[in-house]
């Protein structure tokens, strides 16, 4: 008598509806290009993420096509309209407004994708770096700029200046430094493994731009006078 051995009958594939199957194409795409940067070949993105070459040319014609979208998911995708509302707060100080947009702004930006995927491309035909940075030119840097400004007493509604983006992207590039740090030299941040410990560099960087602003910027800005004290009101006739 002959015993048949049971076999598992294999399990179905999943079918991904296009939707679907375009944001795991997006997303395999964004890991791989992290790793191996924007030179890597789609031939092996689509081995990488199990698909064909020819199912990956469907949904996106051309490599520049995928990197587009790559750009649209990763860096205009993590762009929030409320840190620009933050910033036009005129109940809030430069102070309050700064900390807290980069302590949020630091939270999006500085993981491993984002940062190692900019300076690939920064490395390479600089694509996403000179769009991202239309994007902070526009939307961003004025902002700071007309903050800080408000900061130091200057009520100046000109173009920023050369050194006043200067001084202000020593601030900007600060706080990006942690992620490369983190992600690209893959060094420990003042020994501070955990991202919770960026929100106190990021404050003592905010407070150490502010301080030197007015110094280096606008000396000569009038200084708010300083509120009598009770004893020299009283002594006033």
């Amino acid at each position: 008598m002959s015993i048949r051995t049971a076999t598992a009958s294999p399990t179905p594939r999943t079918r991904l509806s296009t939707a679907e199957r375009e944001r795991q194409i997006v997303a395999g795409a964004i890991r791989f290009f992290s790793d191996r940067g924007l030179d890597g070949q789609l031939r092996d993105l689509a081995k990488n993420i199990g698909t064909t070459h020819a199912l990956l040319y469907h949904y996106f014609p051309t490599k520049q096509a995928l990197i587009d979208r790559v750009y649209t998911e990763l860096f205009e995708g993590l762009w929030k309209p409320e840190w620009e509302e933050l910033l036009d707060d005129p109940k809030l100080d430069a102070t309050a407004k700064f900390n807290r947009f980069y302590t949020d702004y630091a939270k999006a930006i500085l993981g491993r994708d984002f940062v190692r995927i900019l300076v690939f491309s920064g490395l390479s035909d600089h694509y996403i770096p000179d769009r991202f940075f239309v994007l902070l030119r526009e939307r961003l840097f004025p902002r700071l700029i007309r903050e800080t400004r408000r900061h130091c007493g200057v009520t100046s509604r000109a173009k920023p200046s050369a050194r006043e983006l200067e001084l202000l992207m020593g601030l900007h590039g600060g706080i990006f430094y942690i992620g490369l740090r983190r992600w690209v030299y893959e060094q420990s941040v003042h020994g501070a493994e955990a991202a919770e410990h960026d929100e106190d560099h990021i404050r003592d960087r905010v407070k150490g731009y502010l301080l030197s602003a007015k110094d280096v910027l606008y000396p000569a800005a009038p200084t708010a006078p300083a509120k009598p004290t009770r004893a020299a009101a009283r002594r006033k006739p």
